[in-house]
């Protein structure tokens, strides 16, 4: 197979192959990019592969590109360029070898063919030459293509090996197969199943990269299914995996809390790219395990799950090694308050929606993103229902909202003011009063403006025995 016509649709190739020729460097382009040419998915990371100085070639294509600086990495033998659009990394072929405890390489010079039994799938196997006499010529020692065709994940060397020497392979074949909703060849996913224990090996850094990748995929259900079923979530978020099962007492069962937490990320997924809001989803129930009771005449319960789960999820995500930072906090602040919408649709009061308006704020969208997501059941007519009241409850909120202004609540007397109108010393007085007012605001006894808020701040004032400074 030749690829010359796709190569000329992009000219930074041609330089590339000029400088490859005046080093007499064989070279080709590898891995990703070729897959998605083919694929014919959009790609900006470009891999270049010589026999030889890869930081030779990179700097040798920069000057001819006009492009720079080139940025080196000599421990690795890699350099890389941006140039428009693209990233480009050039690397000099190598074979690798590993040690058990560890999945960093050994690193030594190598052929072409060794570079390519290195590499983690066939599908990422695949080279173009950049070689004038074979310019756009494809090289596939694995049947790379034939795999694209036939929609699977394989490896190009036996998989125990693979997975053995480099753990992180096993997230990165779920990760492909639920990006390009690929099928992982079934000798491949027995290894993976395997080797699941060698993930221990592998940094959370690394191993959360791969999962927020699945996290971020059209349908991120299927690549948990898959993590669930090789074994490797447990060996990272078991807490997760606590979730599935179900359990009868007096014939009586809850709902598998796995797979509904994974149709709940599904659905956010439908109408959101947002990480933190699928990650939300994700945590929504994480303390269902932890809260489960039988009580005989209701059933199976989970009363406090939402307010433990916002209580778990700084731990788990400093574990998982996510940001400690306003990402966490919206994600503990969705999980806090998922039942709160629900919970309107039996009695819809204004009070309860402000109160729900001033804690969510600026994140009250978010919030109902996943709140209607959140309504699942194998019953439609009963899923119609609760949309149906749902959207009641959405429709007062956004009259409310015009309303009172309470989204982006600002206390209309703030507490230095009502220290200078009483001549009071801070203290717990002064959040006495402006507690008052706040509830009086949510409550609906009074509007929120200033002028409500004066009036009902002297009457507050007049009750303590203050005197108005004059």
């Amino acid at each position: 197979m030749n690829l010359i016509e796709d190569l000329e649709r992009f000219p930074v190739f041609e330089q590339v192959a000029s400088a490859a020729e005046q080093l007499q460097l064989d070279t080709y382009v590898v891995g990703g990019f070729v897959r998605d040419l083919l694929l014919k998915r959009p790609c900006k990371d470009i891999d270049v592969v010589c026999v030889g100085s890869g930081i030779e070639l990179a700097e040798k294509t920069a000057r001819q590109l006009g492009a720079g600086p080139v940025t080196t990495f000599k421990n690795f033998g890699t350099a890389m360029i941006k140039f428009q659009d693209f990233d480009l990394e050039f690397v000099g072929a190598r074979k690798e070898s590993y040690r058990n405890d560890s999945r960093k390489p050994i690193v030594e010079d190598g052929t072409l063919e060794d570079d390519q039994k290195r590499r983690d799938f066939t599908i990422n196997a695949l080279a173009i030459s950049l070689n004038k006499k074979k310019y756009g010529e494809l090289v596939d020692p694995f049947g790379g293509v034939a795999h694209l065709a036939k929609k699977i994940i394989q490896t190009p060397l036996a998989p125990d090996v693979t997975f053995s020497d480099d753990p992180l392979r096993m997230m990165r074949a779920i990760r492909f197969a639920a990006q390009l909703n690929f099928d992982i060849e079934a000798d491949t996913f027995e290894a993976i199943i395997r080797n699941a224990p060698r993930l221990k090996i592998v940094s959370m850094e690394r191993i959360v990269d791969e999962l927020n990748k699945i996290i971020l995929t059209p349908v991120p259900s299927y690549g948990f299914k898959l993590l669930f079923q090789a074994g490797l979530l447990k060996e990272f978020f078991p807490e997760m995996v606590a979730l599935h099962g179900v359990e009868y007492v007096d014939n009586k069962a809850h709902k598998d809390n796995f797979y509904h937490t994974l149709q709940v990320l599904d659905n956010v997924s439908k109408v959101s790219d947002d990480l933190w809001l699928r990650w939300a989803a994700i945590m929504h129930d994480i303390a269902k395990p932890a809260t489960k009771r039988f009580e005989p005449k209701v059933g199976w319960t989970f009363h406090g799950h939402e307010d433990k789960g916002a209580r778990m999820t700084p731990g788990l995500f400093r574990r998982l090694k996510l940001p400690m930072n306003e990402k966490m906090l919206f994600v503990q602040k969705l999980v806090r308050l998922h039942l709160r919408p629900i919970a309107l649709v039996k009695e819809v009061t204004d009070s309860a929606i402000r109160r729900l308006l001033f804690e969510a704020g600026d994140d009250v969208e978010a919030l109902m993103i996943l709140c209607r997501a959140d309504i699942t059941s194998k019953n439609t007519e009963k899923v119609a229902k609760y949309l149906g009241n749902f959207e009641k409850v959405q429709q007062k909120m956004i009259e409310l909202e015009e309303r009172d202004k309470i989204r982006n609540f600002q206390p209309p007397v703030t507490g230095d003011e009502i220290m200078r109108l009483y001549d009071l010393p801070a203290g717990r007085l002064i959040g006495d009063m402006k507690e008052q007012i706040r509830e009086a605001i949510l409550e609906g006894k009074i509007k929120n403006t200033r002028e409500e808020a004066l009036q009902m701040l002297a009457k507050i004032a007049t009750k303590k025995g203050l005197v108005k400074k004059m």
